[in-house]
């Protein structure tokens, strides 16, 4: 329950005070003076404007109670409050500081003075340099600064090492991250988010400086004649990387070496006095380091802390070569000299990082750490089992180590980087963010998944980083607490409108499910372990045992198959090199799919059409859908590899998913005209119109058969792109027509779409059912007008059926009246006498999938306006025209099945089959649409429904059609798929009924035997449910 807000405080409730009461007495006479109480208001105009401002801070009541504190224990409060009055930058800086972290705060009233290196004028808007903070840092321990590095008794050394010289440089520090904080609150303004990468590199540079600090510190400690030692502080995780937090533990390892030329130590088993000196060093610049900021963790060294601190040069490159594990060359990628011996930390670089990347020269040639057996299924494992390491609860919280976290950035990143890095020294950088930049640029993320990627860490780590300010420690959960959240989201610029908890919650959803997508898509991308682990040399097998591993992945023509990969892989260009990184892993796909040998020839001719197009190997390589779907559809579908080889460049459509989803039929149409006005020449506009449609033919197809369209999408998608290319091809016909005639066409003209165009229902195979109708300009006579309807008519068949390298658009006119006997273009009128005179119910059946699809709008919708009365009679249908219907339908049922057929499993005539359904379907509609509002439609399923809900079916009648015509029209699609070919009759066995199978979303662990079993079940209960509707 909401507690009342005292009266006379209530304007301090508006302003954001969780505690009006309380900061009234903060702010008022025997405070601060910014607010009388017998106003009830603030206390003049600099009271009006300090407490606005001070309102403004991400948490007000925290920020009013350790001001309060603050100017209570200045000495001067009069410089603290002019500072205030006349300072704005200043004022904002300090008011932003004291409502975000509540340590901070602490800190200030613990040293009264330090508020003045934020007073305009000694605080810097920009940040310092790595150079100026070692410089500050170091002479806050006296150490001088152009001494050279800090490598034991020899090396850069403090004032001492007692208690007052560590104090020294925790203020010193902690004046510094004030400074790094208030920069990082002042850049980020009222949206709460500053330029994270550059506070997380000032961090680490202060890090760095602290760390060499510390080593000065540690140096002044060790003894008199202590024996000159070599150190090497190597930074690593985040603070190797540049991107440390503000509480990262900073993680490092040591490297020694003796101080005297000649000198060697007696090793790590037995350590001698310089070794041991090199350790007290090590230990005692982790011991300070905590004692001013942060843990300093040296868990990351060879052995971890089972290991000694500190190991020689020799003694680390023998364990990196003989023991460590994959991680630890991860791990590794982040490594970075950081104090101590510098030459020494390079050499120990030197060391390393060929195990990391590998090398092609010198005696010792290596593959690097993504080319040892398991390293890729190693890292993806570790990642797993830090995500089950955490506790339900936690898991829900974390922005760090959870699913969708910092940390699904990050290990895919780092994947990555090991498999590709060992070819790209671009990519070798320790920092994500350019780590992921480099991987951008170099191709090998697509750009807009890598802005995603870029964008979410980004977020992430603010969110991180605002976590941690509150109280200065280490933290990456969120907090549970709702006005812990509400001032989180204070802080990320959520303070308008609505509920800003809320608001946060969506926007770190939406984050952490787009981390959470990407990380899946690169992280477990199929074809990397394979691009990791195989070499050049794996793939040059002898002839005998390449052809006898393609038997075994049950190629059915291995030496064939030999052939082909010996084509697209020998020689030296780099195509041929990533085809010979690819193919390993590829093979194994191509065999899983039902027919591996099509599916590697059809690779082959994609390949080399495309020949040396930089995108298409790269899509291949990087994009894990592409590599994972393509022998998947190749191996599956003669259709899809016949599209692919004349459009190539649809390959790209498999790398997003929202490529795959149908375009709407604004686009198309836009996109056909567009295609068609480009050229003069008729043939021209319309095969450019036609490549479009073979575009979006091969999009249908894709998302087909990936299981992304269910048959009533893929029906709609290919009825639309139909209508589309009717529409540019209409335009270009009536301007041919019209040029012909060198002036205006006397006519306007409609397209009617029948049957399964009219209906939406297209198939892979169908052609465009259509009548063309046409009405005389004002002033035309009716024959010149129909001599050019039919001009048109012809030209559009004609551009149409031309050859070209995409399927053609077959058009069917047959069912106008008199069908091949009538004339192919009628007037409205013409149609509306016909109509009234001589049509049969058959006719009116055929109406019931009428819908205008292109031409004159007016035209069409008044040609719909003729026809209803007709498909949709008023008293619905008599005896007689039942009965004839009924006779038609048996007669088709007889005498259009082909020879041969079996009538099972034939899709469109078969029993129970399309055709069963439709006639069923329309004499439904021919009965009772009039009284049914719901039966006026041209598509079959929607109808269905509607009959259900009208009570004219039962809903096991209603759920037996609809599965049947699914199935049927599913496996139709199918068949068409597979073969290449318009087919209605599936197969019994044999290769091609697996390829349908799979096609209709059949897994290739399934019994084909089932599928076609189901199949013959569902035609048999649809069967039966035509019965009890069709012949009741």
């Amino acid at each position: 329950m909401t507690r009342p807000v005292p009266v006379g405080t209530s304007r301090l409730a508006r302003l954001g005070f969780r505690d009006p009461s309380r900061a009234a007495d903060l702010l008022g006479p025997d405070g601060l003076g910014w607010w009388s109480p017998e106003a009830s208001a603030p206390a003049g105009p600099d009271g009006e404007l300090l407490i606005t401002e001070l309102a403004a801070a991400a948490d007000p009541d925290l920020a009013v109670l350790t001001l309060h504190r603050l100017n209570a224990a200045q000495k001067e409060p009069a410089a603290l409050a002019a500072s205030l009055r006349e300072d704005v930058g200043f004022r904002h800086r300090l008011f932003g500081v004291l409502g975000a972290s509540a340590a901070l705060g602490d800190h200030l009233c613990a040293f009264p003075d330090e508020w003045r290196a934020l007073v305009t004028g000694v605080w810097e808007p920009s940040p310092p340099s790595p150079e100026l903070l070692r410089e500050i840092l170091l002479d806050a321990v006296g150490a001088p600064i152009d001494a050279g590095e800090t490598w034991g008794s020899a090396g850069v050394k403090a004032r001492g090492s007692g208690p007052d010289v560590v104090a020294d440089l925790r203020l010193v520090y902690r004046r510094c991250l004030l400074r790094t904080v208030a920069r990082d609150l002042s850049d980020a303004g009222p949206t709460g988010r500053s330029d994270v990468a550059m506070i997380a590199t000032e961090l680490a540079d202060l890090a760095e400086a602290t760390v060499r600090a510390a080593l000065a510190v540690s140096a002044a400690a060790l003894p008199d004649g202590a024996p000159a030692v070599r150190l090497g502080v190597i930074g690593m995780g985040k603070c190797g990387g540049r991107e440390l937090n503000y509480l990262s533990d900073v993680d490092v390892v040591f490297v020694a070496e003796p101080g005297a030329p000649g000198e060697e130590f007696p090793g790590t088993e037995n350590p001698g006095p310089a070794l041991r000196a090199a350790t007290s060093l090590a230990s005692g610049m982790i011991r300070i380091c905590q004692e001013v900021a942060w843990q300093v963790d040296a868990a990351l060294r060879p052995e971890g802390k089972d290991g000694p601190l500190v190991r020689t040069l020799a003694s680390h490159a023998a364990y990196y070569k003989q023991w460590a594990r994959t991680w630890e060359f991860q791990a590794l990628i982040k490594a970075r000299p950081i104090a101590g011996d510098l030459d020494l930390g390079m050499a120990w670089m030197g060391e390393v990082t060929p195990l990391v990347w590998g090398t092609t020269t010198g005696k010792s040639r290596r593959d690097g750490a993504a080319g040892r057996e398991g390293a890729v299924a190693e890292i993806r494992a570790m990642r797993q089992r830090v995500e089950q390491s955490l506790p339900a609860k936690e898991a829900a919280r974390e922005i760090k180590l959870g699913p969708g976290g910092l940390r699904d950035i990050e290990f895919a990143v780092q994947l990555l980087q090991l498999v590709h890095g060992r070819g790209d020294a671009t990519l070798r950088s320790g920092n994500t963010l350019d780590a992921l930049r480099a991987l951008i640029d170099g191709g090998y993320v697509g750009r807009l998944d890598g802005e995603a990627f870029d964008s979410s860490y980004r977020f992430l780590r603010t969110v991180e980083h605002r976590l941690q300010l509150q109280r200065l420690r280490r933290t990456h959960s969120l907090p549970t607490d709702h006005d812990e959240l509400r001032w989180l989201a204070a802080m990320l610029g959520h303070r308008g409108g609505g509920d800003p908890v809320e608001a946060f919650h969506a926007e770190w959803a939406r984050h952490s499910r787009e981390v959470r997508r990407l990380h899946e898509k690169l992280f477990y991308r199929p074809l990397l372990e394979a691009v990791a682990t195989v070499s050049n040399e794996d793939l040059r097998m002898l002839p005998e045992s390449a052809q006898a591993r393609l038997e075994a992945l049950g190629f059915t023509d291995p030496s064939g198959a030999l052939r082909h990969v010996q084509a697209l892989t020998q020689g030296v260009s780099r195509r041929a090199h990533i085809q010979r990184a690819l193919l390993p892993a590829m093979l194994g796909l191509f065999a899983d799919a039902p027919d591996p040998d099509a599916g590697l020839l059809a690779y082959r001719q994609v390949s080399d059409r495309l020949g040396t197009t930089p995108w298409f190997l790269r899509l291949v390589r990087d994009e894990g859908l592409v590599a994972e779907r393509l022998p998947t559809l190749l191996g599956t579908s003669v259709y899809v590899a016949d599209l692919l080889t004349h459009d190539p460049e649809g390959l790209r459509l498999l790398a997003e998913d929202s490529e795959l989803r149908p375009r709407s039929r604004e686009v198309l149409h836009g996109a056909l005209r567009a295609a068609a006005t480009r050229h003069a020449d008729a043939e021209s506009s319309v095969v450019a119109a036609r490549a479009l449609r073979r575009r979006e033919l091969l999009r249908t197809a894709f998302a087909d058969l990936l299981g992304f369209d269910d048959v009533e999408t893929v029906g709609r998608a290919l009825t639309d792109v139909c209508d589309a290319v009717l529409v540019a091809a209409l335009g270009v016909a009536e301007r041919v027509v019209s040029e012909q005639r060198q002036g205006e066409l006397p006519m306007r003209m409609a397209i009617i779409g029948m049957g399964r165009l009219g209906g939406s229902e297209m198939s892979y195979s169908s052609d465009a059912d259509v009548m063309f109708v046409h009405e005389p300009l004002a002033g035309a006579s009716e024959h010149d007008a129909t001599v050019a309807a039919r001009a048109v008519a012809e030209e559009l068949r004609r551009l149409l059926s031309m050859p070209a390298p995409d399927p053609p658009v077959g058009i069917d006119a047959n069912l106008r009246p008199e069908g091949r006997q009538g004339p192919l273009v009628r007037s409205l009128g013409s149609y509306a006498e016909y109509y009234r005179r001589w049509s049969k119910p058959w006719e009116w059946q055929a109406l019931l999938r009428a819908r205008p699809v292109a031409g004159d709008e007016d035209l069409g919708r008044r040609f719909v306006e003729l026809i209803d009365p007709l498909r949709y009679p008023a008293e619905g249908l008599d005896t007689a025209a039942v009965t004839e219907i009924r006779r038609i339908k048996a007669r088709v049922d007889v005498e259009r099945l082909p020879r041969g057929a079996d009538p099972a499993t034939h899709t469109k005539l078969g029993r129970g089959g399309l055709a069963d359904v439709e006639w069923t379907v329309q004499l439904l509609q021919l009965r009772s649409a009039a009284q049914v509002p719901g039966l006026r439609t041209t598509q079959t399923i929607a109808a269905l429904g509607a009959a259900r809900d009208a009570s004219l079916i039962s809903e096991v009648d209603h759920d037996a059609l609809v599965a049947a015509w699914e199935l049927a029209a599913q496996v139709r699609n199918g068949l068409m798929l597979v073969r290449g070919r318009p087919s209605d009759q599936l197969p019994r066995h044999g290769r091609e009924l697996t390829g349908v199978a799979r096609a209709v979303g059949w897994s290739s662990d399934d019994d084909t035997g089932e599928f076609l079993d189901d199949y013959l079940r569902t035609m048999r209960h649809g069967r039966q449910a035509v019965e009890r509707v069709f012949y009741a």
